[in-house]
């Protein structure tokens, strides 16, 4: 007799079904949290890389994180430590890591290009500009306006500082209470202080970071556009098979996969599903198939596996060329007739 506890359910997953049940509350969900509060950057926008071994591809610009979270479903990884909290890595902040799946989909759908993040901002910082030449003038002016700012803000203190001390004075002014006044008014100034208004010739002006690299310097060129990222075409078929389907991806290490699944922003859903591509004649192990249901199960997940189908017009050839196998690879990155299975471990 079976024993119900080890049934293992293996279904073609129906993504319209998943879809119709978040779609009302997502549409709900965009309408109050956008409402045309962000704009498009400039299209196509650069994707920085910052290796030429690892090719790790960045994103600087909070406006186009934002603006590629709400309306591309591209979520990326935080890796920067905040200023106020450099000791933890729970909360990150900018620069944004994208997968290279997400990277290589941006730019095959016209909306990005690749860039080398060392030979652009070395080229653009040689480069002279009139705008690169009238930020440092406009930043100068801030610094020397913060500057005198806070030179006011001491001088004020120590009139009020002054002010008290008057009030609490009970008896007629002596020189020693001169002398005690001129004491504790000593306490607020500073050496470089003086009673009249501070002036910018006698100041040292304020520096400030800016927080992205342009417009302080011109955004780089398309031209300068580096070729498409390395990546598995079974795995860059599936995820943009899924993404065409509306779902979420981030990277699915921290559960054994390749991408968590999120039927909408991860801010507000669990993933659904944890996926794994694979080649159409691949052969995969049972027990892999076993682990990753019991897996998503024990998580309240599903396992879902998936890959481009493969054309029947390719098996007929007997001695396919290197052309014909990279035209095959070209037709499975591209996503077309991708079929995805979701496995289930019963009675857990």
């Amino acid at each position: 007799m079976n024993n119900p506890r080890f049934d293992v359910f293996i279904e073609e997953h129906d993504h319209q079904r998943f879809d119709n049940v978040v779609k009302d509350d997502t549409e709900k969900y965009i309408n109050m949290t956008v409402q045309g509060s962000f704009s498009a950057p400039d299209l196509p926008f650069p994707i920085f890389q910052i290796s030429q071994t690892a090719r790790r591809y960045l994103l600087y610009d909070i406006d186009t994180v934002t603006w590629l979270r709400r309306t591309h479903n591209i979520l990326g990884v935080f890796i920067g430590s905040l200023p106020q909290s450099p000791q933890q890595n729970v909360f990150l902040g900018l620069p944004l890591e994208l997968q290279p799946e997400e990277a290589t989909l941006l730019v095959e759908k016209g909306l990005a290009f690749i860039v080398d993040d060392f030979q652009s901002h070395k080229k653009a910082i040689k480069t002279p500009s009139v705008e690169l030449a009238n930020y440092k003038a406009a930043a100068r002016k801030e610094g020397y306006a913060a500057a005198k700012a806070v030179v006011k803000h001491k001088q004020l203190r120590t009139q009020e500082a002054l002010q008290r001390l008057k009030v609490r004075q009970a008896v007629p002014d002596t020189d020693n209470t001169v002398e005690k006044e001129d004491y504790d008014a000593s306490i607020f100034d500073t050496p470089h202080e003086s009673s009249s208004d501070p002036t910018s010739s006698s100041l040292i002006p304020y520096s400030s970071t800016p927080t992205t690299s342009y417009p302080p310097i011109p955004a780089p060129s398309e031209q300068a556009s580096l070729p498409l990222p390395e990546v598995s075409a079974s795995s860059y078929a599936l995820f943009k098979h899924l993404h065409s389907c509306g779902y979420f991806m981030s990277p699915g290490l921290r559960f054994g996969c390749q991408f968590s699944v999120y039927p909408g922003d991860p801010l507000r859903f669990h993933s659904h599903f944890l996926a794994m591509s694979h080649d159409w004649d691949e052969e995969i192990d049972l027990l892999s198939l076993i682990g990753g249901g019991r897996l998503g199960t024990g998580v309240k997940k599903g396992w879902l596996i998936g890959g481009a189908v493969k054309n029947s017009d390719d098996n007929q050839k007997p001695n396919p060329t290197p052309e014909d196998d990279q035209s095959q690879d070209l037709k499975k990155s591209k996503g077309s007739n991708v079929r995805t299975f979701c496995i289930e471990w019963g009675g857990m």
